[in-house]
């Protein structure tokens, strides 16, 4: 994929300053190391008149397919085409505009150590990506890009200019010109932009991607008159992230018409309220009481079965105590999942030799769980029929058989204290059942029993007298000693 950037200049102002702001000299080409391929900055041309820089970004098509198989969180750009086979090496994507970052990452600061004074010069510049995607076609590239003071042609690009009855693409050949526009914000409105237009990020959108929003969208986009569609877009239609970008942009809007800064709005509340403290979560809490137990239980080598997205595999490789972290899951999906909140594919070697992750099914024996100090199945067996409980039990505590198990399970009683959750409702549509604190406590102690382990029972959460906890957790020890000194 292509872009070039083009300025030009007076004998007073030469063009030349722009390799200056962009910290690439001129007279070289030179390339740069991106996860997915190399980028090449090169100047087709450069003298005081027009100076013209090109950023080339060569995809590596099979590094992309092992990186996640160049998809964002709504699935591949064309579900039609093969992995191998698709219009990512070509098209300007999310994959530019994070080489833009990389490769000009002073220059999107506005950072010029040779010539502090050059970055805040306005500059006329034009701009031209000849192939983009636009879902929205030329008119949304219109409405993003007009109302910044670019002047833009989006010309549309033809299926095949063989058959013009097929109409055209949904590729656009972008121009921008601006008369008076410094680089800096030429840049963080392509880095903001083209991942939008094209609706599609070829990584997982986590939570510090709204700092990353409103760092490149600073004194433009809380005015922008697409906001809304802009942000959405840029954070995969994640509403928790949109929603927190949309409230710290409304703060931001306000302090300006308020010419006041952010801090003085955001506070504008009782002093008491500032002092207190928000609760932990009860996810947080499960996973401080999972990890406390496994640090009394001396275990090393954990299975976390039934891993989900991989939050207590994360919150686990954060201790070295644990130097062996297993997590199984029968969903791909979620697995994939666990992979990019873990960043294996960035981890480093030592990191990566403690973590592993793969697909199995907790009903079925399994060789590939034996032999780890410890298991835990936190928030897992309430999705499973009460049928098929009898052989998850023997698969952990009759094949698997670790020193200590942890299991986690919902207390229905406490279901009366949530007010949003409706009488007789369970905490989660695929939950098949939920325990009482007696009915939990049968279950474990029967389980115990049968299969040579002691277990004690641990309150999560607040424990309401009246109700118990909200989270129940059984610890159990093997117990038989022959069993016991093997493991």
């Amino acid at each position: 994929m292509f872009l070039t950037i083009t300025t030009t200049g007076t004998p007073e102002r030469p063009a030349t300053d722009l390799g200056y702001l962009l910290h690439k000299h001129p007279e070289k080409a030179q390339a740069f190391s991106t996860s997915y391929g190399t980028a090449h900055v090169l100047y087709p041309e450069a003298d005081a008149g027009r100076c013209t820089a090109a950023l080339l970004l060569e995809v590596d098509a099979v590094a992309l397919v092992r990186r996640g198989k160049g998809k964002g969180r709504g699935g591949a750009p064309d579900a039609a085409l093969a992995q191998y086979v698709n219009d990512r090496p070509y098209a300007a994507s999310s994959l530019l505009a994070v080489a833009l970052s990389n490769v000009f990452s002073s220059a999107m600061k506005g950072v010029c150590n040779a010539r502090p004074e050059l970055p805040a010069v306005p500059r006329p510049l034009r701009i031209e990506v000849p192939a983009l995607p636009a879902r929205g076609g030329p008119g949304l590239v219109r409405r993003l890009f007009e109302p910044l003071g670019w002047t833009v042609t989006a010309e549309p690009v033809p299926l095949d200019t063989e058959f013009p009855q097929w109409g055209d693409s949904r590729y656009v050949r972008l121009e921008l010109e601006s008369v008076d526009r410094t680089l800096a914000e030429a840049l963080r409105h392509l880095y903001v932009l083209l991942p939008v237009l094209d609706d599609a990020k070829h990584y997982w959108v986590a939570p510090d991607e709204v700092d990353k929003l409103l760092r490149a969208g600073e004194g433009w986009l809380p005015g922008h008159p697409e906001q809304k569609l802009i942000t959405s877009r840029y954070l995969a239609r994640r509403w928790s992230l949109t929603r927190a970008a949309t409230e710290r942009l409304e703060l931001v809007r306000l302090a300006e018409t308020d010419d006041s800064e952010v801090e003085e709005i955001d506070n504008a509340v009782e002093a008491e309220t500032e002092t207190e403290e928000r609760p932990t979560p009860l996810a947080v809490q499960r996973r401080e009481a999972v990890t406390a137990a496994l640090k009394a239980s001396g275990a090393a080598r954990v299975l976390d079965l039934g891993c989900g997205q991989g939050q207590l595999v994360q919150t686990l490789l954060k201790d070295p105590a644990f130097t062996e972290i297993v997590g199984v899951d029968v969903s791909m999906r979620a697995l994939t999942i666990a992979s990019r909140r873990l960043k294996l594919d960035r981890m480093g070697e030592r990191q990566a030799a403690r973590v592993k992750l793969f697909q199995g099914s907790l009903a079925y024996t399994d060789q590939r769980i034996k032999g780890y100090d410890a298991a835990v199945l936190s928030e897992v067996i309430e999705h499973l029929d009460l049928p098929r409980l009898p052989a998850l039990e023997y698969a952990v505590f009759g094949s698997a058989r670790p020193r200590t198990v942890l299991v986690t399970t919902p207390n229905v009683e406490y279901n009366v204290r949530w007010e949003s959750l409706p009488a007789g409702h369970v905490r989660h549509g695929d939950h098949r059942f939920e325990w009482t604190r007696a009915e939990f406590r049968a279950w474990a102690e029967a389980v115990s029993e049968r299969h040579g382990y002691g277990v004690e029972f641990v309150p999560v959460g607040p424990d309401d007298p009246e109700v118990g906890p909200p989270t129940q957790m059984a610890v159990f020890t093997l117990t038989t000693p022959k069993e016991a000194k093997a493991a």
